[in-house]
């Protein structure tokens, strides 16, 4: 019986390794305050932020692929940027930014209002 256990367990083994895979990152998500962030002026430009106080502030270029949504709603840029600028108690409101890896670009920028 312990032949048996050993060869079945050796073979669900040897079947499972290859499902190890080797996960590389696409996308990396940022959170931070709306009072740190800072909106393209185009849909060609760029965004800035910093994610804590204190820390370096970090820009990344947009394009006309980014996505700019609110409560799972996307809108364009100039619904966005007037959405922003109407918030209050920026520091309690947060916005998370999505960048591409690979090409360094925001995707998506989303937040809850």
């Amino acid at each position: 019986m312990t032949i048996l256990k050993t060869v079945t367990l050796s073979f669900i083994l040897a079947i499972s390794l290859p499902a190890v895979a080797d996960f590389n990152t696409v996308e990396q998500a940022h959170e931070v305050a709306l009072s740190d962030f800072r909106m393209p002026a185009t849909g060609n430009g760029k965004l800035s932020f910093s994610e804590c106080n204190g820390c370096v502030i970090q820009s990344y270029r947009v394009t006309n692929r980014t996505q700019y949504i609110n409560n799972d709603k996307s809108m364009d840029l100039t619904e966005f940027r007037k959405l922003l600028t109407k918030a209050r108690n920026r520091d309690k409101i947060m916005v998370v930014v999505l960048r591409h890896l690979e090409s360094d670009t925001i995707t998506s920028v989303s937040v809850s209002l």
